[in-house]
């Protein structure tokens, strides 16, 4: 439990955590972020980490000059794609077996269904959009692996949608992370942060269920009066 709150607290004052690791590591919190980026998008176990929330205070940090823009967009970048591309072959190479295991532990079958809807019903556009989601965005790599997607389609839209990801977070940090009233209350920016990243799929899924309405309607069979 004492472990469980530590993490929590890590991730809620994950500002104050990061400035303190760039001072007294210097240029190895590049690789520290990382790796952050990396095991959140590569390992479907990490799905947790705290990828948004770091890229937005590293960008906040380059704000005044305490870490290179260019090179958190390069790192962040990398990270992203190399991470989605382990996940995506560890779903490719041993996805079905992890799946016919009924007691595999620390992945959420859950989750992991979702997921596997999200992608079918939205094929490769998926790998762009679920960047901006939670959770998804661990697993979706996953189980485009297990679905034996072509990796170069994958890594095409994969491209796509780790530089819109990276650039957004990074450049909302560098541009208003310094601002007065998000530096008073960096926490309620985190809580934003995560809903915003859940407006993409909230709005795919508005639509869908628009489309299936329409749809219904449009198969109601006609009745003669």
């Amino acid at each position: 439990m004492y472990i469980l709150i530590n993490f929590i607290n890590v991730i809620m004052h994950i500002d104050t955590y990061l400035t303190l690791i760039v001072q007294q590591y210097g240029i190895l919190s590049y690789v520290i972020l990382f790796f952050v980026i990396f095991l959140e998008t590569g390992l479907v176990v990490t799905p947790f980490f705290p990828g948004d929330s770091m890229l937005f205070a590293a960008g906040a940090l380059a704000g005044i000059g305490s870490m290179s823009i260019f090179t958190l967009l390069v790192v962040g970048y990398f990270a992203s794609i190399l991470g989605d591309t382990s996940n995506f072959y560890i779903g490719r190479y041993i996805g079905s077996k992890i799946l016919s295991n009924k007691k595999v532990r620390f992945i959420n079958k859950k989750h992991l269904k979702r997921s596997q809807k999200f992608y079918k019903q939205h094929g490769k556009i998926t790998i762009v959009l679920a960047k901006f989601i939670p959770i998804i965005r661990t697993l979706v790599p996953f189980v485009a692996g297990i679905s034996q997607m072509n990796y170069f389609k994958f890594i095409s839209y994969n491209m796509i949608g780790a530089g819109l990801w990276v650039s957004l977070y990074l450049g909302g940090g560098y541009f208003f992370g310094n601002l007065s009233f998000i530096k008073d209350h960096f926490s309620f920016a985190l809580i934003t942060i995560l809903i915003v990243s859940l407006l993409p799929g909230l709005i795919v899924f508005i639509k869908e269920r628009q489309n299936n309405d329409d749809h219904n309607e449009n198969n109601i069979p006609s009745t003669e009066i």
